[in-house]
C-alpha cells in the first residue's frame, strides 16, 4: 500500500498506515511535522473549466523557515498553471492539455524522488489514451506537516469544487495504460472459467472469436476508488453476463446485436463501462474501500476476451514499446520493450457517451 491521503468535496482521509491498510501495518510517513517524503506522488483529477478568466483550482500556502507554496490554476484556451515553492525552490511550471485532444476531466501526477532529484509532471485525459509529460528541475522533499495540511480542510487551503478529488502516495505512481478489471473476474480459458488473479504469463485464454491466445503478461495496479476510477457493478444478465462483475470506468466492452447494427450500422461496438451508466445494468458501486485493485490481461494483437460472459477488450498498450520514456513511466516498466507487442487501432468504433447512453436505455427496456 502506498495511498496514503484522499480528499474530495465531503470527505477527507490521512492514514499514515496506508488508505486500507492492516493496523498492524507500519507507517509509511513520519508523524513530525519536519519528517519529510523524499518521494511520492500528487494525483489531481479535475473538471477543466469554461472560463474567460483564470481559475484557481488548488491554492494552499504556509509561511515560516520553509514556506511552502502550491496552487494550480486553470487559464483561458485550455491551459494549466503549476506554482510550488519548497523554502524558496520555485517551480512555475505552465502545461497546455488541449495537445491531448478534447478537454473534459484530467488527471494530473506531480511525481518527485528527491534523492534521485529526478521530478516528473504528467497529464492523462479520462477518455483518452495519450498521456503528456514533462521532466522537471531537481525537486525538494515534502514535509510531514505541509502533506497533512494540504488534505485537511479548513480557511487554510482553497479547492475549487471543479476539483474531484486528489490523493498523495509515497511511490512515484504509474501513468499511461491502466489496467481495468476487478481481480475476482472469471475469464474464459480452455480450462473453464479462472478467476483474472490466477492466470500467469504462459497461460492461455479463449477470445471473443473463439482463437486461444497466450497470456503475455497480467498487470495490477492499486488506485484511490473514487471519480475516473470507482468501480462499476455490470449486472447479469445484461451484456450476455452469466454473473455480475466490477470494472473500472474505463473499461471497454464490446456490444452486438440487432439494435446496434439499427442504431450504428455496425455489427459491433467499443463503449467503456462509465458510458452505460443511467439504467439498472451499470452502476457506480455507493460504497467501497478507499483504493481498489484492477488487473488486466496483455495479449499478442489487442484481442477481446470473454469476462464472464461478456466481451471485454484486452489491455490496449498501442506502440509503447517505441516510447522509452513513457514506458518507463508506466505499468509496464521493468519489463523488456522488445517482448512487448504493437497494438493498433481497434477494429471496432468507439461510441460517444451520448449514443451509449440511447443503446443502454433500449437493451433494458
Amino acid at each position: 500500500m502506498s495511498w496514503i491521503a484522499l480528499t474530495d468535496t465531503e470527505t477527507q482521509h490521512f492514514i499514515a498506515k496506508g488508505l486500507d491498510a492492516p493496523t498492524d501495518s507500519p507507517d509509511l510517513i513520519g508523524p513530525r511535522e519536519d519528517d519529510l517524503m523524499t518521494r511520492g506522488t500528487l494525483l489531481i483529477e479535475t473538471r477543466m473549466p469554461n472560463s474567460a478568466r483564470p481559475r484557481t483550482l488548488i491554492h494552499y500556502d504556509r509561511g515560516g523557515d520553509w514556506p511552502f507554496h502550491i496552487s494550480l490554476q486553470a487559464i483561458p484556451g485550455g491551459g494549466l498553471i503549476l506554482i510550488l515553492n519548497q523554502g524558496g525552490s520555485v517551480l512555475h511550471q505552465a502545461i497546455n492539455p488541449s495537445e491531448a485532444g478534447r478537454m473534459d476531466i484530467i488527471r494530473l501526477s506531480y511525481s518527485w524522488d528527491a534523492p534521485s532529484r529526478w521530478a516528473r509532471l504528467a497529464l492523462e485525459q479520462t477518455d483518452q489514451e495519450q498521456v503528456l509529460m514533462m521532466q522537471l528541475p531537481p525537486p525538494c522533499p515534502l514535509r510531514a506537516g505541509d502533506a497533512r495540511a494540504l488534505f485537511k480542510h479548513g480557511p487554510h487551503r482553497f479547492v475549487a469544487p471543479d476539483v474531484v478529488y486528489m490523493a498523495l502516495s509515497t511511490r512515484v505512481e504509474p501513468v499511461g495504460p491502466m489496467p481495468s478489471l476487478l481481480p475476482d473476474t472469471p475469464i474464459a480459458t480452455p480450462r473453464g472459467y479462472r478467476p483474472l488473479r490466477d492466470l500467469r504469463r504462459g497461460d492461455t485464454v479463449i477470445a471473443s472469436n473463439g482463437d486461444v491466445v497466450p497470456v503475455l503478461h497480467r498487470l495490477s495496479r492499486t488506485v484511490p476508488a473514487i471519480g475516473s476510477t470507482r468501480p462499476m457493478h455490470i449486472r447479469a444478465p445484461y451484456f450476455g453476463l452469466l454473473g455480475d462483475i466490477r470494472v473500472a470506468p474505463a473499461q471497454r466492452l464490446v456490444l452486438s446485436g440487432s439494435e446496434v447494427e439499427y442504431l450504428f450500422g455496425q455489427e459491433s461496438v467499443l463503449c467503456p463501462a462509465a458510458h452505460l451508466t443511467g439504467g439498472h445494468s451499470v452502476r457506480p458501486i455507493a460504497h467501497t474501500g478507499l483504493t481498489v485493485t484492477y488487473s488486466q490481461l496483455l495479449l499478442p494483437a489487442r484481442e477481446t476476451i470473454l469476462a464472464a460472459g461478456t466481451v471485454a477488450e484486452s489491455l490496449s498498450i498501442g506502440r509503447l514499446r517505441r516510447k522509452p520514456h513513457h514506458l518507463a513511466a508506466s505499468v509496464l516498466s521493468g519489463l523488456d520493450r522488445h517482448g512487448l507487442p504493437d497494438h493498433g487501432k481497434s477494429t471496432y468504433p468507439v461510441l460517444r457517451p451520448f449514443d451509449a447512453k440511447i443503446l443502454a436505455e433500449r437493451r433494458v427496456a
